[in-house]
C-alpha cells in the first residue's frame, strides 16, 4: 500500500508539472503576451492637433521619373535631378529644359541665372541654363559622398557625408579650405552623420548653416569653420527631432524662418531663428510610414515645395 501511494503522489506531481509548462508556454505565446510596458510607441506622436497647421497643400504635379535626387528654385522655375538628367519646370508644372547628365548626381543648387551647381558623389560641376558645362571640380577621396551644396558670394559650399566635413571651393572649382565642426567651441563633438543626410543652406542674410544630424542640431558657421550660433532640438514631440539623422532637410523662407523635413516620422515644420516651432507645414499623415523626408525649398512668396521621393510628386504648400 506504501508504494501504490508513493506512485500516485508521483504521478500527481507530474500532472502538476506538464500542467504548469502546458499553461507557461500557452500564456507566454507571441500572440498571447501582455503589451511591453516598455515599448516604444510612436503613433501617438504621430498626431498633430490642427491648430498647429498653418499650411494647406494647394497643388501636386507628378514627376515621370525611376529616381529623384534633388530639387532647387530660382526665378520661378523649380530645377529636379531625375535620372540622370535636369529638368527645368515652370510653376504649372510644364517642362521648359531638360539636359542629361554625365554622372549620377546626388543634389542641385541654382543660385543666380546661369548658374546651375550640380553636386555628384565626389565632386561638383556648373552649368548654364542651356546644360553646358561651365565649371567641374577635381574629384575627393573615394570616400566623399557629397550630399547637398551651397554657394555664399564666391565661395562654393559642398557637405561630405563620408568624410563628415564641409568643403570650401572658390568659383573657379579649386579647393580652397575644409572644415570639420569642431573649431570654435567646446561644446561641439563635430558632425555627426551616420547616414547620407548632411544637408546645408545659405539664408538672406548670408550666413552658412549646417545640419549636425546626429545632434539634432541647425549650426551657423564662419567660412573658415568658426561656429557662429546654434539651435537643436532633441525629442520625440512635434517640437523637436528624434531618429540617428534629422532633419534630414531644410531650407529658408524669405523673411529668415527655417522650414525643417524629417524621415521616419514624416514631417514638414516651421521654426523662427531662434529655433521655436511657430507651424506644421504638412504632418505625417500626409506622407508614408517610415518613409523618406522630403527635400523642401521655398518660393519668393514664402510657398513651400516639397519633392516627395516616395510618391514622386513635387508638392506646394500655402500659408493660411
Amino acid at each position: 500500500m506504501k508504494n501504490k501511494g508513493i506512485v500516485i503522489l508521483i504521478l500527481s506531481l507530474l500532472v502538476i508539472i506538464v500542467l504548469l509548462i502546458t499553461l507557461d508556454f500557452s500564456s507566454t505565446r507571441v500572440d498571447n503576451r501582455p503589451d511591453n510596458p516598455y515599448e516604444y510607441e510612436v503613433d501617438e506622436f504621430k498626431e498633430v492637433p490642427a491648430g498647429l497647421i498653418h499650411y494647406t497643400e494647394t497643388r501636386q504635379f507628378r514627376m515621370k521619373a525611376d529616381e529623384l535626387k534633388g530639387i532647387s528654385y530660382n526665378d520661378s522655375k523649380i530645377y529636379i535631378i531625375a535620372d540622370n538628367s535636369l529638368r527645368i519646370i515652370d510653376e504649372n508644372g510644364v517642362q521648359i529644359n531638360k539636359f542629361a547628365l554625365d554622372d549620377s548626381a546626388r543634389c542641385v543648387k541654382v543660385y543666380e541665372t546661369p548658374g546651375i551647381l550640380i553636386g555628384f558623389r565626389n565632386y561638383f560641376s556648373v552649368y548654364d541654363q542651356d546644360g553646358e558645362r561651365l565649371v567641374q571640380s577635381d574629384k575627393l577621396n573615394d570616400k566623399a559622398v557629397i550630399t547637398s551644396v551651397a554657394k555664399k558670394g564666391d565661395k562654393i559650399f559642398l557637405a561630405d557625408a563620408g568624410n563628415r566635413k564641409i568643403w570650401v571651393y572658390n568659383s573657379e572649382g579649386k579647393k580652397m579650405d575644409e572644415f570639420e565642426g569642431v573649431s570654435g567651441s567646446s561644446v561641439l563633438h563635430g558632425f555627426i552623420v551616420p547616414s547620407p543626410y548632411f544637408d546645408i543652406a545659405v539664408n538672406q542674410n548670408n550666413e552658412l548653416w549646417v545640419v549636425n544630424p546626429g545632434m539634432h542640431a541647425l549650426q551657423h558657421y564662419s567660412d573658415n569653420g568658426n561656429l557662429e550660433n546654434f539651435w537643436e532640438k532633441s525629442s520625440i514631440n512635434i517640437e523637436g527631432f528624434s531618429g540617428c539623422c534629422n532633419p534630414a532637410h531644410f531650407t529658408f523662407l524669405p523673411g529668415g524662418n527655417f522650414i525643417t523635413s524629417e524621415k521616419g516620422m514624416v514631417r514638414i515644420k516651421e521654426y523662427n531663428a531662434k529655433g521655436e516651432l511657430l507651424s506644421v507645414v504638412a504632418p505625417p499623415a500626409k506622407f508614408r510610414d517610415e518613409g523618406q523626408a522630403p527635400e523642401v525649398v521655398a518660393d519668393e512668396n514664402g510657398n513651400v515645395i516639397a519633392l516627395d521621393f516616395d510618391r514622386k510628386l513635387i508638392r506646394f504648400f500655402k500659408h493660411n
